[in-house]
């Protein structure tokens, strides 16, 4: 198995300046940003496009959609579409950085507009399952082939396994997406890990978003068979330290490569390189390099059912 850097990233909001959830990128914003990506060793993504107005979110996919098609690196770098809402938990803290006058509850028709705009790009979907009545949307999504993600949400392990036989088989970024303080044991992490044998839980491993000794107590528990990380990169990934304004935030990303709003009061996504993720995933958590190539390369392609080459 070669051990060169190869890294394959379910959830990338923007890269190098470029936002893929504001209108206005162009063809040549984009392929710089795939270009950037390339050099970062970095293979493939999944272009996410995060809570919005439904208008808004459909220009913004049908753009990246015919720029894709004409664009051959584009094309090479961006192998879909991942859809983070607007379907999610309304609550303060989970839905996180979602705009909460944007945020809908699960619905058909909404859910067919948005994968019409994304041209059949669309892998994976995330949404609360707990709010998907009848998990309509999840049944309809899995029915596409299209791959469902719970996150952003707090179904109870009931709710959680109800949409696992629906067929959702996914969990995105777990252990962000929910309030700082929950209750001790019955909370929505717990939940998650006990289920990992039958779910692909994604993780952010910048050390910001989970302190890396959490992190290895989560790894620990649910193993590296079923594992993924993903950056949850943002515009200003790839450019370093500064303050920025992407879509409604402003943002200030300091030189420990996190970016916070400038009250630092919360975490608005990330600007790590995948390579410094996977460094740290080397020295401060022990991985030999064919563990990380397996959580940052392998299983993401594994999980969506493609050839992993290994």
């Amino acid at each position: 198995m070669s051990l060169a850097p190869d890294y394959f990233d379910l959830q990338v909001n923007g890269y190098g300046g470029v936002n893929f959830n504001e209108e206005g990128f162009t063809a040549q914003t984009v392929h710089a940003a795939c270009q950037m990506l390339a050099e970062h060793g970095v293979s493939g993504i999944l272009a996410t496009f995060i809570t919005g107005q439904i208008p808004r979110m459909c220009a913004c996919m049908r753009a990246l959609a015919q720029i894709r098609q004409r664009d051959p690196l584009v094309k090479k770098m961006i192998a879909g579409f991942h859809i983070e809402g607007p379907f999610l938990s309304s609550v303060d803290g989970y839905r996180g950085a979602h705009d909460l006058d944007a945020i809908k509850p699960p619905d058909v028709s909404l859910m067919s507009q948005l994968l019409e705009a994304g041209g059949g790009l669309t892998r994976l979907v995330t949404i609360a399952p707990e709010l998907d009545n009848g998990l309509r949307v999840t049944r309809m999504l899995v029915k596409q082939g299209i791959a469902v993600s719970a996150g952003h949400c707090n179904p109870s392990v009931a709710q959680l396994e109800a949409a696992i036989d629906a067929g959702l088989g996914f969990y995105t970024h777990l252990g962000n997406g929910c309030p700082m303080q929950m209750h001790r044991h019955d909370n929505i992490i717990q939940r998650a890990l006990s289920l990992a044998g039958r779910l692909w839980l994604m993780f952010i491993a910048d050390g910001a978003h989970i302190p890396y000794f959490a992190l290895a107590n989560y790894l620990k528990s649910a193993g590296l068979e079923r594992t993924i990380v993903v950056t949850d990169a943002v515009a200003p990934a790839g450019i370093g330290p500064g303050r920025y304004h992407v879509g409604s935030w402003d943002m200030v990303v300091g030189d420990d490569l996190v970016a916070m709003a400038p009250d630092r009061s919360h975490l608005l996504g990330s600007v790590m390189p995948f390579p410094q993720a996977a460094a740290h995933l080397r020295e401060r958590l022990g991985l030999s390099q064919a563990d990380v190539r397996r959580l940052t390369s392998i299983n993401p392609r594994k999980a969506l059912g493609m050839e992993t080459g290994n």
